[in-house]
């Protein structure tokens, strides 16, 4: 865990004082029970004895009664220390996961061709200039509305992210997932037992009065749903495809992505989670990116898959791959979808275990992104652009906009 936690860049002395803690907890439940047990005898022995020694019995008892207290008060302390410090500390980092921070990543697959605009005779215009034309999206009025980094997809661009989604939901189905509307508020409870009130608290919207949270992913009504809950391991694995808004700060971005709907406070996403045995997990986590290069595949656009390095988890995944797409204006690969293998941090945290006989033990969670919808729209329109600023329809998405192959301009 120490060195889990040198490869995060995380506080190493944090183990330390976890074990410290833990000791004090141990150590102090111990002392307690001793106190409790003599406790507990001393009234037998008062209600056989008489004179000075009943007195001094009583005299006893009454000290008793407050070292028990004080036992009961420390132990209750170290405990809440123990638990603090647990909640601070990020989940085991698979051996294999490349050291480093966000730079040091190792591509693993390339998939796709980047087109040669200057070959075809024209300079790619980027997203938003390609939504406008289209009349697909409007950023000024969703500045106008709700501020910076908020937008109106309109026309076209409405209808885009609803066949996306659908599309993305077909193909969850069609793999044995269960579709879900999940909700976008969520309690404490689930938003830090998912991982998300550590390292990620500066991201995510807290409303005070209702003491709830808004998600940044389905991913955390998802894995709290069998909050506190035994499965039954002939149940396994559980698949769940999500949809739902997602709400994300974006506090350490000033200044990134400014331009369109890349990097925006409020988007839609369809998310994979699923429910395995531990010794299931790395093999549903392959699982889990070959759907995503499927759907990638299948809107035709040039990706690579990573490996995230270290320092780039976050807090709840042991391993995650991102695929990033080819973004022509920007000259380089974007993340579209990520999928995290969480192990047993989630299900610990949350209390989700599984039966296997009379055995009960945590289980593993994972989470994958399917799509996310702005991301995803900006990747089809600046790849499938054609010259006179119309776009082509991907097939797979033309059965869910009437068959349209392709979106025209409606202004110049």
């Amino acid at each position: 865990m120490r060195a889990s936690q040198r490869a995060r860049g995380e506080d190493v002395a944090l183990v330390d004082s976890l074990l410290s803690a833990d000791e004090r907890r141990r150590s102090s439940g111990v002392r307690f029970d001793e106190l409790r047990a003599e406790q507990k005898g001393l009234g037998k022995l008062i209600g056989k004895a008489a004179g000075d020694e009943k007195a001094e019995l009583l005299k006893r008892a009454e000290q008793l009664k407050t070292d028990v207290k004080a036992a009961d008060a420390e132990r209750d302390a170290a405990d809440a220390e123990t638990q603090e410090l647990l909640q601070r500390l990020g989940n085991l980092v698979h051996p294999d996961v490349p050291v480093g921070g966000e730079e040091d990543f190792v591509t693993l697959e390339t998939h796709g061709t980047h087109r040669d605009f200057a070959a075809e005779g024209f300079e790619p215009r980027d997203h938003l200039e390609l939504g406008q034309l289209l009349g697909a999206i409007d950023v000024e009025r969703g500045a106008k509305v709700s501020g910076s980094r908020f937008y109106f997809l309109t026309g076209v661009g409405a209808l885009l992210e609803l066949a996306l989604v659908n599309a993305a939901i077909a193909q969850a189905t069609a793999a044995g997932f269960t579709p879900m509307l999940t909700p976008a508020l969520v309690r404490p409870q689930s938003m830090a037992g998912t991982g998300f009130l550590g390292q990620a608290a500066q991201d995510v919207y807290h409303l005070d009065k209702d003491d709830l949270y808004l998600v940044g992913t389905s991913e955390v009504p998802l894995a709290a749903y069998h909050m506190d809950e035994i499965l039954d391991g002939d149940r396994l694995p559980l698949r769940y495809a999500g949809f739902s808004p997602c709400f994300r700060r974006e506090a350490g971005s000033h200044g990134k992505d400014t331009r369109g709907i890349f990097r925006v406070h409020q988007f839609d996403k369809v998310e994979m989670f699923s429910y395995v045995l531990p010794e299931d997990s790395q093999a549903e986590h392959q699982r889990l990116l070959e759907w995503e290069k499927q759907w990638l595949t299948s809107l035709e656009l040039p990706f690579r898959v990573i490996d995230v390095a270290s320092a780039d988890l976050g807090s709840s995944a042991a391993r995650k791959y991102d695929c990033e797409a080819w973004i022509p204006t920007q000259g380089k690969y974007r993340e579209l979808t990520s999928t995290s293998d969480c192990t047993e941090f989630q299900s610990r945290r949350l209390s989700i275990r599984v039966r296997e006989g009379k055995k009960v033990r945590p289980l593993a969670t994972l989470n994958g992104t399917l799509c996310a919808v702005p991301r995803t729209i900006v990747a089809i329109l600046e790849n499938h652009q054609q010259a006179d600023g119309s776009v082509r329809v991907p097939e797979v998405l033309r059965p869910y906009l009437g068959g349209r192959e392709v979106l025209e301009p409606v202004a110049k």
